[in-house]
Formats: C-alpha cells, sequence, structure tokens
C-alpha cells in the first residue's frame, strides 16, 4: 500500500481554469516536490462563453456541449501542472454552471448556485475525509468578483472544512479530519497596480489584444496589509502559462500576459498571494509565509 505524501493540498473552484488562472503556479511548485496536490471543480463551466470562432458552436446557446469539452481542457491543463487527482464534486455534471450574477441559469434546479450548502459540503467533506488534506484553497465570501459558483464554493469548502474535522457528522464519509490551514485567493493592490503600469506603458502595443483591463477587474484584489502569504511559482511559470492555454474556450495566453473573453490583457502572476483564514500562521507577526505548510507539524519545507 502506497503511504501518503506528508504535505497534502486540496484546491476547490468554481469552474475549468479557475484553478490554473488562480493557483497554476502553486500547484505546479508542489506538485513537483512530492506534495500530492488535489483539485475539486465544483461545475463544468457550461455557461462560459467561447474565445476561438471555430470553437463557438459549443456554447451554451448553440450546441451547448461546452461542459464536456472544458472537461478535456482540465484534463490537459492538469497534466501541464504535474496534477493528476483532479475530480468534479459529486462527478462531472451534477451541478450545473449558474451563469454570471442575475441571469437566469442561478435559477435552474441543477444550478450550483441553488445546491443546498450543506448537501454540496457533504460530498466534499468526502474528499476531505478521504485524501486527509492539511491545506485547502478556495475563494473569498465574495468569490473573487462576485460571480455566484465562487461564491458558493466558498461556502461549500469552508462548510466542508468545518463538518469534515466533527465526529458526528456523517461517520459513513469516513474518519473526522481537521484541516490545518484554509487559504483564500487574494492579491495586493501594489503588485497589482505595478503590473498594469508595465502593461500599459508599452508591453500592450505588442500584444494581440484591444485594451488592457483594469487593476479593479482582477479577481481577489486587497490591500497589501491583508496578504499573508506569498508562494514563489517563478520556476513553474511556463507550467502555469500552459495549463492556462490549455483552457482555450476561456483563455488567451501572451508571454507573460492573457486575455478572457472580453479581450482585455492582464497580467499572469507567477508569484500568487493568499490570506490565512483559518489555522496557525507559520511566520512571525508582520511577516508573510513562504510555504503553506509553515507550521503544520509532520510536513517539512521543500528548499
Amino acid at each position: 500500500m502506497t503511504e501518503p505524501a506528508d504535505r497534502r493540498l486540496l484546491l476547490v473552484h468554481a469552474h475549468p481554469d479557475d484553478e490554473s488562472i488562480n493557483n497554476g503556479a502553486t500547484m505546479a511548485k508542489y506538485a513537483s516536490e512530492g506534495a500530492h496536490v488535489a483539485l475539486v471543480t465544483c461545475t463544468l463551466g457550461e455557461e462560459g462563453e467561447v474565445i476561438p470562432p471555430e470553437l463557438a458552436h459549443l456554447a451554451p446557446d448553440r450546441e451547448g456541449t461546452l461542459g464536456a469539452h472544458r472537461i478535456g481542457e482540465l484534463t490537459a491543463a492538469m497534466k501541464e501542472l504535474g496534477v493528476t487527482d483532479h475530480r468534479f464534486l459529486g462527478g462531472p455534471g451534477r451541478f450545473h454552471d449558474s451563469g454570471m450574477m442575475g441571469l437566469a441559469t442561478n435559477d435552474r434546479p441543477d444550478a450550483f448556485w441553488a445546491a443546498d450548502v450543506d448537501e454540496a459540503a457533504a460530498l466534499l467533506v468526502a474528499v476531505i475525509r478521504e485524501l486527509r488534506p492539511q491545506v485547502l484553497i478556495t475563494y473569498d465570501p465574495h468569490g473573487g468578483y462576485g460571480h455566484p459558483d465562487h461564491i458558493q464554493a466558498h461556502r461549500v469548502a469552508m462548510r466542508a472544512a468545518e463538518l469534515a474535522a466533527e465526529p458526528a457528522f456523517r461517520r459513513d464519509l469516513g474518519a473526522p479530519h481537521t484541516v490545518a490551514k484554509v487559504y483564500w485567493n487574494r492579491l495586493p493592490r501594489s503588485v497589482v497596480t505595478e503590473r498594469f503600469a508595465v502593461l500599459r506603458s508599452g508591453a500592450l502595443d505588442t500584444l494581440p489584444f484591444d485594451e488592457a483591463a483594469e487593476p479593479g477587474d482582477v479577481p481577489g484584489l486587497v490591500d497589501d496589509a491583508v496578504i499573508t502569504a506569498e508562494i514563489d511559482g517563478r520556476t513553474a511559470a511556463s507550467a502555469k502559462a500552459a495549463a492556462m492555454a490549455a483552457h482555450a474556450t476561456q483563455v488567451t495566453v501572451e508571454g507573460p500576459w492573457f486575455a478572457l473573453s472580453n479581450g482585455k490583457a492582464q497580467p499572469l502572476f507567477d508569484i500568487e498571494y493568499y490570506e490565512l483564514a483559518r489555522g496557525n500562521p507559520g511566520a512571525p507577526d508582520g511577516e508573510r509565509e513562504t510555504d503553506l505548510f509553515a507550521g503544520v507539524p509532520g510536513t517539512v519545507t521543500k528548499l
């Protein structure tokens, strides 16, 4: 029987592509160091817009087969990151992409936004108790930018972390497990401002994008003081870029820049930032952690 890795990281995301954009460098870094990196994606992203004209037939207002196609994109992205454990919450298609806030798709009976949080969390509890991760990454309460599925992924992940540790909850799902540290995806305002300044100072002229996004368009943007951890993923930058490019229906990558379906350029961040939401910090007061497992008993920082 194979012994579990001493460091186990679980990420909970709303749609395929979210993981590569937010955490691709972190995932590739830890996977390359021998940590067990697992991804749970909550929907297939069926309501996403489609960038390449030759794939426009997949769109929800045409064939409606985008979700099935994005399973393949996610598989390709995980191969680029070296991640072999990726699953859909409750199985592929259990929860449908809810679409942007306020759309009629929010009210579909199978929409993730409409799901009972405790019922969806129980599905994630089973994964947590199976994998027994010390660290979990998900979104902040606003979902980074207010998408209903991102907000719901936050709610489900936080509730599942709570329920997984409760001995009386669903003994049939496995032995209780306490996740030592829960992080939310964040980006510091100073870094985002600096990178957008580079973009506007001439970089945009060399790119196939018509205009630049605004710093405020970046999900998870916060004041620098909110950041408690930064993971230097510069050695994994090419893997992150390749993983993002694998989500070709949703993302166009050009060097250290990318654009979503709106065609607006924004930076690709190879240093990724987090806020510790639960657990004990592994760095002195006033300093940022450089390892998400810092301070977790039984784990060893890989230099």
